[in-house]
Order: C-alpha cells, then structure tokens, then sequence
C-alpha cells in the first residue's frame, strides 16, 4: 500500500500516525540484532518503517535486503531511500525494480549525501544530479506503482546553510525546488531532523503559502547520547535553541540523564506539533528502541500492555499477498518460515479456504530471516544439555512449557505466548508423560476481542477457537491415543511419521476453521484452520527440528544426547489433535491415562 493513502486515511479517520527509520548495520550481528527490534516495535503497529541508503550507495546491497524482508518477514509497511549518489540509471533501475518484485511500494526519493571522503556531491555519468530528476525517471517509468516520498528541510539544505542559518533568499529558493519535487510527483514531505518547533510549523506554513499541499510529516531525533547528538546537529547544520543548550549542559556526561531530557524533549516537541493539526510523526531511532517507544507511551500513541492485533498472524503487507486471510494452524509459531514457503505462490488466501490447502508450497529449506547463529546460540544455552532418556527429553519440552526456557527449536518466537500462558500447566503435564507439543492453542468461546491474550481483529468482536495441540509421540502412545478418540467423537486428529505414513480420522480433503470471528458489519472471520495437504507438507520441517535444530548442534558424532534425537525423528509421529467442543469439551482430561 502506498504509504499516502495510509496518511490521508488517518486524516480523514482523525486518527495519529508514526512510523520508524533504521538504518543498515555494519555487522551481520548488528543485522540480526536489527530484525529482531524490529520484530518488536513493529508489535506496536506503526504505519510504516523505512531503512537508508548508505552515503554513496554503501550498503546498496544491504538496503535491499532489509527492505525487502520488512516488507515480507516483519509484514510492516516498507519504504527505502534511494540516492543518486555513484548511482547510474541501471543501478537505480535494478534497485526499483528488485523492491517492486518483493511487494514493495514506497520509496523516498533523495540526491544523497557525498561518498566518504568527499565533500561535495558529483553526478556520475548516466546517473542524475538531483532528487527531483529521481522523482521525475520514477513516475514516467513507474507510473503510480510507487509512492514518493520527498525530503524537506525546514532550515534550509545542509549545502545552502552557512553560519547560524541559510538566508532569506536560500531558504526561498530551497522551497521552490521541494515544490518542483512535489509537483513532479512527490505523494508527501519528510522532513530533516530539527529542535526548534516554532521552525517547523513555520515551514509548514510557508509550504501551504506556495501552494504546496500534500501531507508534511516532522521527522524527530531523539536525543540519546550528547556527542552524538552534537554529531548529527553538526552534520546537518541544525539549530539548537538555547534552552535545549542550557538543560544539557549540566548532564552531558550522564548518559541516562540525557536520555531522559531526550524522551522528554521528544514528547513536548511531538504534542506542540500534533496540537498543530499534524497527525503523523516520523521517528528517527538510529536503531534504538527504547526512546522512541517512550515517547510514543507519553504521547498516548501506544500501550506497551495490550498489542494490538489485527489477525491472530501478522498479516502480509506485500502488495501481492494482501488479500490473503487464511493459514494453516501449523506454522503458528514459524510465521516466516511460512511466508518463504508460499512466496511464489500467484494466490494466496482469500475468504473461505483459498489455497491454505494448496500443493503448491515451495521446498523446505535454510529458509530466509531464520538468523542460524542468534537462534543457534540461545538454543545452545537452553538445550544442548546432556540427555541420557527420553524422560530428559521430555523435561526440556516440560520446562519450555512451564516458561523456564526462552527459545524452542521449533519456534521463531521468543517464550511463551500470551494464550499459551493461559494452559501452561496442563502442557507441562502432558509433556511429562510423552507428548512432547509444539504448538497449542486453548479453547475460547467467545471472549472480546480486545482480550489481551486471545484479542485480535479490532475492538467490538468476539473471538472463538477450538482447543488444539500438536505434539510428537511413540507409536505405542499413538495407538492409546487412537483407541481412546474412538470414544470422542468431538475430537479430530491426522498423524504422520517421518516417512509419510498416516494415520486418521478426518478425510484427506477436510479443512477445519480452529479460530474464528465475528465483528460487526462484517462476515464471519476464519484466519487458522487445520487440513491434511497443508500438514503433509508441514511434518518435513518439524521433524526436520530433531536434527537440523537441535541434534546438530552437539559438537560429538558419537554423543549419546544426539543418538537419542536421531532416534526420536525416526520413529516417533507428529499429531495434530482437534477438540471441535469449544464450549464444553476438555481436551488436556483426554490425556488422562494414555
């Protein structure tokens, strides 16, 4: 979605908006560290985040990697920068056209700073010398599939600046260009870093005088740390009122002091410029999270206690996979891994069932995103453990369940869910007697849909599921299990083992909506079911999880604790069990005994 149309919505709808830049780490650590703060301050819903373009095309590369998963791993709203710096027409081309392949719909268009250890800004041959000549190459080659965003400077460019300020004609002129953006097809303004407010609302004013009309969101630094505040003030030649001057003075070598007058700072400077009739605010995080997300808590923006949701998954934000409205249950705690595996689908998901039991899923692999060596050493820590028996197995699952342990070979996700908390002990027991689950969720019948830990889709709703647990289990468990479904029938289950045989009691084109709801003036909502096809394509990568996931990771060939792992893979079942009874069934009590 053009991000435009997400501003003029709230505008129209009287609602506040925010987003988030970063920018692209130098480390493949920092990288992966990146993602997951991205993962969560994007929990937060901003309407959009964008990433940078390193002076001179540095992270060219880089850049496009990150957007391209944070439009279709994070599933937020993207937008990159893209410079003309040391870029020819080709380059900005396969640029262009890479995000566009990915779903991704909205660039900001800059010339772009000098490459390191220059000092002044030189066209390439083939390439442009200004933002306005991007604008221009975009839309006549792209026609509207982007939205442009265009920078303004509410002093004036860094290069027209000299002294205290840029002068009455340079400021002008300055305007003059950022209309010329604008008219070219520039959708809306962000603004350069500032500390003087009253500068900003007088920019903006000054815009709307020469007939600029489109939306202007002020783009806010908080204040982290005092050199690098005086780093980046000094680098774009920003103004900083004497008060600002005064309140750090005094605190500059406290760094916790200063972050503090950022957050407050950063909130005063956000509530002037929203009483203003702004409804958007563009934080500059340099990465860091905790800043930003305070001020967004003191601005009323956020409310780190209740998430809102509007699908119990993310949903996609990749222009091609917007419609989609239906997963498989299975990969409730893999969500991207799901998302690498239907990339190439032509459709997704819509209404009814759609393709959620479509053949069509790509081939399990090393998938995207998965981050090997951050996962690799939290599971290291928690789960390379000696194991001598099942039974040591059995405690590991256990003490996940019981919130003693953060990571899980089977899951992406860091600890417990909220609506798993909810049925933790019950998991804890049955994991105890060899139903080793990796995935659960718990019976509701109808609880709000502003719920903290079941809530999803928007206030106003009720929600509702059906109990359901998948575990691995020994064939000797299994047939217990079987022969006890046979007594109820409100229970559903599909088994499978590492070579594909199946055992069950739905047929093989059955689907079962497990969560569901409803809201007003809408259809009936059914995002997770549980279908065979889709399962038979899901066992590979779960019981990929013994190996791959948890037995690689000890360093010994002959390691009793890997042997035992192995073991399990080849000869334990995957199950996936259903309690159709959301109102008065008692799916953990069915256990009892087997």
């Amino acid at each position: 979605m053009r991000i435009v149309d997400k501003i003029k919505d709230a505008q129209r709808e009287n609602r506040t908006i925010f987003s988030f830049e970063y920018f692209p780490p130098k480390t493949d650590e920092g990288v992966e560290n990146l993602f997951e703060r991205m993962d969560r301050m994007v929990m937060h819903q901003p309407a959009f985040c964008d990433i940078t373009w390193g002076a001179g095309g540095s992270t060219s590369d880089l850049t496009l990697e990150i957007v391209n998963k944070m439009q279709n791993m994070i599933c937020v709203e993207s937008m990159m920068h893209l410079t003309c710096t040391n870029m020819p027409v080709s380059k900005l081309d396969f640029a262009l056209g890479n995000v566009k392949a990915n779903g991704v719909q909205n660039i900001l268009a800059l010339r772009g700073d000098p490459p390191h250890g220059q000092d002044k800004f030189v066209q390439v041959e083939d390439g442009f010398s200004c933002a306005l000549d991007l604008v221009k190459h975009i839309r006549k080659k792209y026609g509207g599939y982007f939205g442009i965003t265009v920078a303004g400077y509410p002093e004036a460019h860094p290069d027209v600046i000299s002294g205290d300020a840029a002068t009455q004609e340079a400021y002008e002129k300055d305007l003059a260009y950022l209309k010329e953006k604008v008219d070219a097809g520039g959708d809306f303004i962000i603004t350069q870093l500032f500390y003087d407010t009253d500068l900003f609302l007088r920019f903006v004013n000054d815009c709307r005088e020469i007939g600029i009309t489109c939306p202007i969101v002020p783009g806010i630094m908080p204040i982290n740390n005092y050199k690098g505040f005086l780093r980046m003030t000094g680098f774009c030649k920003t103004k900083i009122p004497a008060d600002i001057t005064a309140a750090l003075e005094p605190i500059k070598d406290n760094d916790e002091a200063v972050r503090s007058f950022g957050v407050h700072l950063g909130t005063e400077m956000c509530k002037k410029i929203l009483a203003s009739g702004i409804n958007a605010v563009h934080l500059y995080t340099l990465n860091m999270e905790k800043s930003a997300i305070a001020i967004l808590q003191n601005l009323g923006l956020i409310d780190i206690s209740q998430v809102r949701r509007s699908l119990p998954w993310r949903p996609p934000t990749n222009v091609r996979r917007t419609r989609e409205d239906v997963r498989p249950i299975f990969w409730a705690n893999r969500p991207k891994s799901y998302i690498s595996r239907t990339t190439a689908w032509d459709q997704y998901p819509s209404g009814r069932w759609g393709d959620s039991r479509s053949p069509a899923y790509g081939a399990l692999t090393d998938y995207q995103f998965l981050r090997r060596r951050s996962r690799n050493k939290k599971i290291q820590e928690e789960w390379v453990v000696p194991l001598s028996s099942v039974e040591d197995i059995a405690e590991k699952f256990a003490n996940y369940c019981a919130g003693k342990l953060k990571s899980f070979p089977w899951s992406e996700l860091e600890g417990l869910q909220l609506e798993t908390k909810k049925i933790n002990s019950e998991l804890v027991k049955i994991n105890k007697d060899g139903f080793l689950t990796i995935n659960s969720q718990p019976a509701v019948n109808g609880e709000k849909s502003d719920s903290p830990a079941v809530g999803w889709g928007g206030p106003g709703g009720y929600v509702y599921q059906k109990a359901y647990v998948e575990f691995f289990c020994s064939p000797e468990k299994l047939e217990k299990l079987i022969r006890k479904a046979e007594e109820f029938p409100s229970l559903t289950y599909i088994a499978v083992n590492s070579v594909g045989e199946t055992k069950s009691n739905v047929g093989p084109g059955d689907v079962n909506a497990v969560t569901w709801g409803v809201f007003p003036a809408k259809e009936v909502i059914q995002p997770t079911v549980v279908d065979p096809i889709s399962f038979m394509s899901w066992k590979d990568e779960a019981f990929q999880g013994w190996e791959d996931e948890w037995a690689s990771l000890y360093k010994a060939k002959d390691d009793p604790a890997k042997k035992i792992l192995l073991e399990i893979k080849e000869s334990y079942y995957l199950v996936s069990l259903v309690d159709n009874d959301y109102i008065g069934g008692d799916l953990f009590a069915f256990f009892s005994g087997i």
